[in-house]
């Protein structure tokens, strides 16, 4: 792969309802050929016929943040070459490029560098993971808004956001009993269909908010580390709360739909709060 790849335009980041976008090919690599640091960013191990594809902008979410990837797939403008998509990464040896691992269709059909493509991603995995990722952020919120004086010590950890695995992680021991009430907060957030706004930040918004505690270390788990000019991109959930957060969600907390908190598990002074939508 060059090693003068440009970063890639993350179009998703501001319109997470692109199903599809026309754009250019930048890099057509073997998976093989990839630095080994790439490779070991997909812990599958793809076959002898796998590719990694770089283009100048994409709408496919790497898996991140919590947020598993998109899948789909690209197809070129001038032969109908079709490459499938099975996992995206933003790679660790480039700067801000995104990596789109997967397999062309017809081996004697392919695309390169500098060709037309028209990416499309599976629609419906986009909407799931987006119900999934905006409900993390809404029991956050709940969690928060009940026990940040209760709790000793309490902080948000982290979160995941995969089907059948998605949970919230707490500094602190949340007792079972609270299960009950942390369910009928987040019923209530997600039916006032609280609208979910993006928006991009310097360190002195998060000041002039007064959530310098949110201000995103460059050195921490899965934060981005910024261009020159580039500003943090948060979430903002209108009569709740504000995350950093680079993934993709819905416009309201109603079209999360049921979000129903599953169990509350402790460890090691941590708490975990699984959770579902349905």
């Amino acid at each position: 792969m060059s090693t003068s790849l440009p970063r890639t335009v993350l179009a998703y980041q501001r319109n997470a309802k692109l199903y599809t976008l026309s754009t250019l090919v930048t890099s057509v690599t073997p998976f093989q050929q990839l630095a080994e640091a790439s490779r070991q960013l997909f812990k599958a191990v793809p076959d002898e016929d796998s590719f990694v594809v770089t283009t100048a902008e994409t709408i496919f979410h790497p898996q991140g943040g919590g947020q598993p990837s998109d899948t789909g797939s690209l197809t070129s403008a001038s032969n109908g070459a079709k490459f499938d998509v099975s996992a995206v990464r933003t790679d660790v040896v480039h700067d801000g490029v995104v990596l789109h691992l997967g397999r062309f269709a017809d081996p004697a059909t392919t695309f390169g560098a500098g060709d037309a493509v028209t990416q499309a991603i599976d629609a419906e995995k986009r909407l799931l993971y987006s119900r999934l990722h905006t409900a993390g952020h809404v029991l956050g919120a709940a969690v928060r808004h009940l026990l940040e004086r209760e709790i000793a010590g309490f902080d948000e950890l982290k979160a995941s956001h995969f089907p059948d695995a998605a949970a919230c992680e707490f500094q602190g021991l949340i007792e079972g009993r609270w299960k009950e009430p942390i369910q009928r907060r987040v019923d209530d957030y997600v039916a006032r269909a609280m609208p979910v706004e993006i928006e991009f930040w310097d360190p002195d918004d998060f000041r002039r908010e007064g959530l310098e505690r949110l201000i995103p270390r460059e050195d921490g788990e899965g934060v981005k580390k910024l261009a020159p000019g580039e500003k943090y991109r948060v979430v903002r959930i209108v009569g709740a709360e504000v995350y950093p957060c680079g993934g993709t969600h819905v416009d309201t907390t109603d079209l999360c739909g049921k979000v129903g908190v599953r169990k509350i598990s402790r460890s090691k002074g941590t708490s975990r709060v699984s959770y579902n939508v349905s």
